[in-house]
């Protein structure tokens, strides 16, 4: 292999699929923390800390965007909202710990599992793109299709020198 195409052996596929695992496992931590906090954290006190980190923006500017849309969306939150977001983010964030676990130990069943599974991630996440229009969704989500070709391109490796060592 020369020019290019030296960079896609399978060492460096590898360590890029280990590492956007590592990175997608800090952020399943991060969604289980922010999914239990949530559940913990009541409104008032998100719109104290709305408050206390807007009120320079608000003297500066009380019709700053941003400051404002933080307020807005704070206020607007209803208890079932929070329950559910803190729900969502703590069995999304356990279940894809679940499967990166597993696709770290290289246990082949959790290859195709993980396929799906991500696959019913993306879609969800672009359902809630069409409504929130969020540029963090489909980061997400476009990182999401990256894992998706990497674990399905791993996991063709693996089941192929798994059939190669039992011969």
């Amino acid at each position: 292999m020369s020019g290019p195409w030296r960079l896609l052996d399978e060492k460096r596929i590898h360590l890029v699929f280990e590492v956007s695992l590592w990175l997608k496992g800090l952020f399943a931590l991060s969604e289980i923390i922010a999914g239990i906090a949530a559940y913990f954290i009541s409104q008032q006190f998100l719109l104290s800390v709305v408050q206390w980190v807007t009120k320079d923006e608000f003297a500066e500017d009380p019709h700053d965007i941003i400051a404002n849309f933080l307020l807005h969306t704070v206020q607007s939150l209803s208890l079932s909202a929070l329950t559910f977001a803190a729900l969502y983010l703590l069995a999304h964030g356990v279940i894809k710990l679940w499967l990166i676990i597993g696709l770290l130990r290289q246990k082949l069943w959790y290859y195709p599992v993980s396929l799906v599974v991500f696959a019913l991630f993306i879609v969800y996440q672009l359902y809630r793109y069409a409504f929130t229009n969020s540029l963090w969704l489909l980061l997400v989500t476009a990182l999401d299709v990256v894992i998706i070709a990497l674990t399905w391109h791993e996991y063709r490796y693996l089941r192929g020198r798994h059939f190669l060592n039992r011969s």
